[in-house]
């Protein structure tokens, strides 16, 4: 019977976070628009609701709703199969991010996290991995000259950036002792006990690392409109389509800051000034400071070449995170 009340907890948490998950990546979607068109000095989405606040449900149904046409001449099942691989991974990582400490409400002991395991750090990496093979996949099936470059690019680009991303935090995890992310947060304790003071090299790696893993500009060379099209997904239609931005940009930004917060900026920790639930606010208001900076970039920057993208990663980011785990082991030594 404690089997099976366990299995539906956990089912019914994982509904909870995916459906907040796709609230959360629709209304993202607004108010990236919004901000984008504050920058470009135009009001950005009104009509739809007030001040535009049910854009995301009319541009949900237009992506449902969209012919879902599929070329001659592709490897149907890589065709169909590449969306999913690069969504499901994306989504999968939830599973391991914790949003704050056991809380109780009505005398019932609340874990805002699908489940709390020692390589949870460890998996997060591993799903976000996975996800390349969907672009590949994408590139390869639809038997096309732009989604292949726009497919090997991304490629190039995640190699690289994998490898820093995978030293940068070594850091964290040494300094917490711990693959948890709970027990990371744990670690971080006051204003002055965050990572960032001490991980400042780790910090910038990621930031680089999230832009590139998201394929956000100046890191968007997979989908360089001007060259490619539309890159790995120019064959693509309806939900098939929807499902790559979805996975990349919104869903992957958000997971990704959600990681960073946790690593550097001390989780859901916070002046106790909003009662049972200044953790999460707390802990969403980082997340969400953390995906406005990436906004900020992606609206403000231009486009590297991939060339000098694949170089950033290699000769800069790489030596890098290599550094940093020498620095921290010295910070650990001194303080014992």
């Amino acid at each position: 019977m404690e089997i099976i009340s366990t299995v539906v907890v956990l089912v019914v948490k994982s509904l909870i976070f995916i459906l907040g998950m796709f609230l959360a990546a629709a209304y993202l979607t607004l108010i990236e628009r919004k901000f984008a068109g504050h920058v470009q000095q135009r009001p950005g989405p009104l009509h739809v609701g007030f001040h535009g606040l049910l854009q995301p449900i009319a541009d949900a149904l237009k992506v449902l709703t969209k012919e879902d046409l599929v070329p001659n001449n592709v490897d149907k099942v890589l065709f169909y199969l590449a969306s999913l691989m690069a969504f499901v991974p994306a989504i999968m990582i939830l599973a391991v991010i914790p949003f704050g400490d056991p809380i109780k409400i009505f005398g019932f002991e609340i874990k805002p996290y699908i489940t709390d395991i020692n390589v949870g750090l460890i998996l997060a990496l591993a799903f976000g991995s996975i996800s390349i093979y969907g672009v590949i996949f994408a590139g390869w099936a639809s038997n096309s000259k732009y989604p292949m470059i726009g497919g090997l690019r991304k490629a190039a680009v995640l190699i690289g950036y994998e490898v820093a991303l995978g030293f940068a935090m070594v850091g964290p995890i040494m300094m917490a002792g711990s693959f948890s992310l709970r027990e990371i947060v744990q670690a971080q304790e006051g204003f002055f006990g965050a990572f960032i003071w001490y991980q400042p090299l780790a910090f910038i790696v990621i930031l680089f690392a999230i832009l590139a893993e998201t394929g956000r500009t100046p890191f968007d060379v997979q989908e360089a409109e001007a060259e490619l099209v539309s890159g790995y997904n120019t064959e693509y239609s309806g939900m098939k389509f929807g499902l790559f931005p979805l996975a990349e940009w919104y869903i992957g930004t958000f997971v990704l800051s959600a990681i960073a917060v946790i690593l550097f900026f001390g989780g859901w920790k916070g002046p106790h000034i909003f009662g049972a639930f200044s953790p999460f606010i707390w802990f969403f208001l980082k997340v969400f400071m953390m995906f406005m900076f990436f906004l900020w970039v992606h609206w403000t920057l231009p486009r590297y070449r991939v060339d000098q993208i694949t170089e950033i990663a290699w000769k800069v980011m790489l030596p890098l995170s290599l550094l940093n785990i020498f620095i921290t082991a010295i910070i650990i030594m001194v303080k014992g």
